[in-house]
């Protein structure tokens, strides 16, 4: 079946006006708080619309059908369009004016990795600082997901596209019609995206650091609007625990949110993933708290004997709000962790292996394969002292296709393979051992902060240009789940059948 590329290039048109619009409405925050460049930001919205539109209008007559190697192509071929659409914001006001530096801050931010080559953020204008937390916002439910909730006016159907943007082992769907699932989803992200604004606000946080705090965190990208990150209101706790909170929510599959709402609360109690995904943050917290309390420095307050509350409290919530960043991918920092103690750094390093839950904006492997990883190697045992029985890894009550289990195998050697072929390529641009294995880590899992020259209070300025291209590639595979963008390198996905 030959290839519809009309559908792929209206699609792609469609995407540029959904980056266009935003563009747009930065503008007007630019405009709003008078930062000098609102039309540099404007002009970045209108072309990228003119784009967007003439894309479409050229491709308006083309079948309305959209099969699973179209649905591939839009998806990778989107993030890589938006991304070079999504530098003119930066380098049209000369906030970026290197096109590499600005390309891998706009796929960071899509990618919602959260890592940045900005050196001062605190000076860039405010139209273009919501603009880099609009693309982690975007990025973070997905586009693409955004996009299908419309695509009945359009008269085609999302199922391939929902599919490619969101691979997994599981495929949770709130509603037999896909496009009013991906509706269902984006209304539950804006509505805590609104909540915590609020919160913040409340707390002490004005509105617009408020709102870049919030969609970095529902999106869990880690963009903030300050130098030091969150670690900025390391005296106010309410603020950090109030970003805890919604980072655990955005690290959940979204699914258990839409039954929360409904009243659903035993799907949630029973659900395996989630439950995995809570021992994990509460026994990593727990050991990284006991360990920052006896023998560490949180970097904001002397922890030492005898124990007093406040400090107690410190040690729990740098614990737990670091935790929570690296599992979740939010890469947000409150303090450095590769100071405490190497048997944290490692562990944190561990972490950037794990990610949040399916369904979830985490990046990362996802909780759901490592529980399909775990049940199948003790299941290796069974099966070895009893090789003729029928053991099939079961998941919420239920036996798991084999099928899928060989997905989730085939997708680990995968991921891990692109790691250590990440981590070899940064050491070829002259990157020590350690920055080398945290870039790959971090960029693959979306993750953010990585370890060495390239830690939670050090950003990206030093990666040379070509070692910037590589990150970004590892980040879009990573986003997309591997499968997504590789499979366009293989040679028979070209063949027309």
């Amino acid at each position: 079946m030959k290839l519809n590329y009309k559908i792929i290039f209206h699609f792609l048109g469609l995407l540029l006006l959904f980056n266009g619009a935003f563009m747009l409405l930065s503008a007007l925050v630019s405009y709003f708080y008078k930062d000098g460049v609102t039309y540099e930001i404007a002009l970045s919205g209108i072309f990228t619309l003119i784009a967007g539109a003439i894309a479409m209008f050229l491709t308006k007559k083309h079948k309305k059908e959209i099969n699973k190697r179209e649905g591939y192509i839009v998806v990778t071929f989107g993030w890589i369009l938006m991304s070079l659409c999504g530098t003119l914001p930066y380098v049209i006001t000369g906030s970026i004016p290197n096109f590499t530096n600005a390309f891998f801050e706009t796929m960071s931010g899509y990618t919602t990795t959260g890592s940045s080559i900005l050196n001062d953020i605190e000076i860039i204008p405010k139209g273009v600082l919501f603009w880099r937390s609009t693309t982690h916002w975007i990025g973070g439910m997905g586009i693409i997901v955004l996009a299908i909730a419309i695509l009945p006016l359009l008269g085609i159907g999302g199922m391939q596209l929902f599919a490619a943007e969101a691979p997994g082992p599981s495929a949770d769907k709130l509603h037999p019609r896909i496009t009013d699932t991906a509706k269902r989803l984006w209304l539950i992200y804006f509505g805590y995206t609104a909540a915590e604004t609020i919160l913040l606000q409340l707390a002490g946080m004005s509105f617009f650091d408020a709102i870049n705090h919030s969609m970095a965190t529902l999106s869990t990208g880690g963009f903030s609007t300050k130098n030091a990150s969150v670690a900025y209101w390391n005296d106010q706790p309410v603020i950090q625990y109030i970003i805890i909170l919604f980072m655990f929510l955005a690290g959940a599959n979204f699914v258990l949110s839409y039954f929360a709402f409904k009243g659903k609360v035993q799907k949630i109690i029973h659900d395996e993933e989630f439950k995995l995904y809570f021992k994990f943050v509460v026994v990593f917290s727990i050991i990284a708290a006991l360990i920052i309390y006896f023998r560490a420095d949180v970097s904001v307050s002397s922890i030492h004997h005898p124990m007093v509350w406040g400090e107690a409290e410190s040690a729990f919530r740098h614990a737990l709000f670091q935790v929570l960043t690296v599992i979740t991918t939010t890469g947000f920092v409150s303090a450095d962790y590769t100071l405490w103690t190497p048997f944290l750094v490692v562990m944190f390093f561990g972490l950037m292996f794990l990610g949040g839950s399916s369904g979830s904006t985490s990046g990362g492997v996802k909780v759901v394969r490592h529980l399909i990883l775990i049940k199948n190697g003790f299941l290796e045992f069974k099966r070895t002292l009893h090789p003729s029985a029928i053991v099939p890894v079961r998941y919420n009550n239920k036996a798991i296709n084999r099928f899928i289990v060989f997905n989730v195998l085939a997708f680990f050697i995968l991921y891990m393979l692109s790691f250590i072929i990440g981590a070899l390529v940064f050491s070829m641009f002259d990157i020590d051992f350690t920055s080398a294995i945290g870039l790959s880590a971090s960029s693959l899992g979306n993750v953010g902060p990585a370890l060495g020259n390239f830690g939670p209070v050090n950003n990206y300025a030093a990666l040379p240009l070509l070692a910037q291209w590589w990150a970004s590639f590892l980040m879009l595979i990573g986003r997309l789940e591997l499968f997504t963008v590789l499979i366009l390198f293989t040679p028979f996905f070209w063949r027309n059948r």
